[in-house]
């Protein structure tokens, strides 16, 4: 974690007494329009009072499955700039994008702010596992992207949007140490997260748990007999305690395996719902990013026998918020 601060340089020095929330825009804030919530969050907490950011896609949307409605399309006509995480994730929107990037400052975050070494290359028509917000420490990196974004839009709101990166970017550093730090509680044996499709193969990379998904990448493949059957076997031959339903998926996949399973005599227990796609209800803990992977670590660390670390000094105020213990 050494290169957390390097890519931040790429705006202008700030004025000394340039304070988070206390530059006030000179112009209306820039009207920002994201796919999903894991870039909105990022988006407000940068933009700050001099962006105006809303998401297409709320909690519970399915970003593999979901079609541009009309009201989608006079909500982009709307945007001064676009932002969408790339890497096909999208589907059918990637086509609508694609027009609006002929008229509309349009950013795909993930491509343009991720060093293509760090993907996670899968064997089906995506070709590259978009999931990438599951690692904190790559989706981090898409700070810098948005707020040059924003700077370019607003320079005015240079001094302010720096310091809000800059915040930030300490934030998802500590949620970063946070999650390895509790995922390693986790005794050895038991550190496997069976769930309902394969979205959480950057979260198992960083944080050292093995990841095993019913359905594979995308949703839209059918789970089939066959994929219930190998991942019962899993289950049962490594023992598991817990398994994982998410909240854009139907939990049908995941029940099977639990009753096959305890048709063979080993019982296992749902181990909470995970955000994998999206994020939760706004105005709620878990509709920010850092609020999605604390839940989801919360409920992994507790399913699997392992014990959270307490919250770091950068997320107490988070913390504070929304009212969870910091330890």
């Amino acid at each position: 974690m050494t290169r957390w601060k390097s890519t931040l340089g790429l705006l202008a020095p700030l004025a000394p007494l340039a304070l988070s929330g206390q530059t006030m825009a000179a112009e209306p804030p820039v009207t920002t329009v994201t796919t999903i919530g894991m870039i909105a969050d990022v988006a407000s907490e940068v933009g700050g009072e001099c962006a105006d950011v809303s998401a297409i896609m709320g909690p519970g949307v399915d970003p593999h499955l979901y079609q541009a409605s009309a009201r989608d399309v006079a909500t982009l006509q709307q945007a001064e700039q676009i932002f969408y995480s790339g890497y096909s994730l999208e589907g059918q929107l990637g086509n609508v994008l694609a027009r609006f990037a002929e008229i509309t400052p349009t950013v795909a975050v993930a491509p343009s702010s991720i060093d293509t070494a760090s993907l996670i290359t899968v064997q089906d028509v995506y070709g590259i596992d978009p999931h990438l917000w599951m690692d904190v420490s790559l989706w981090a990196q898409i700070i810098p992207t948005l707020a040059e974004a924003f700077v370019e839009a607003r320079p005015d709101c240079e001094a302010a949007i720096q310091a809000n990166a800059d915040a930030y970017d300490t934030q998802l550093e500590a949620l970063h140490g946070w999650i390895e730090q509790s995922i390693a509680t986790i005794p050895e044996a038991q550190r496997i997260m069976v769930t309902a499709h394969d979205a959480f193969n950057y979260y198992g990379r960083a944080y050292g748990i093995e990841v095993a998904g019913i359905q594979g990448i995308s949703t839209e493949t059918e789970t089939g007999v066959a994929d219930i059957r190998r991942m019962t076997q899993v289950v049962i031959e490594r023992e598991v305690p817990a398994v994982f339903i998410e909240s854009t998926i139907n939990p049908r996949t995941v029940q099977a395996v639990i009753d096959a399973a305890r048709d063979q005599g080993h019982e296992v227990e749902i181990g909470g719902q995970l955000y994998s796609d999206a994020m939760g209800e706004a105005g709620t803990a878990g509709g920010t990013y850092i609020g999605m992977l604390h839940a989801n670590t919360r409920h992994i660390v507790e399913a699997l026998g392992g014990e959270l670390a307490p919250l770091p000094a950068p997320l107490e105020a988070w913390a504070e918020r929304w009212d969870i213990p910091a330890s």
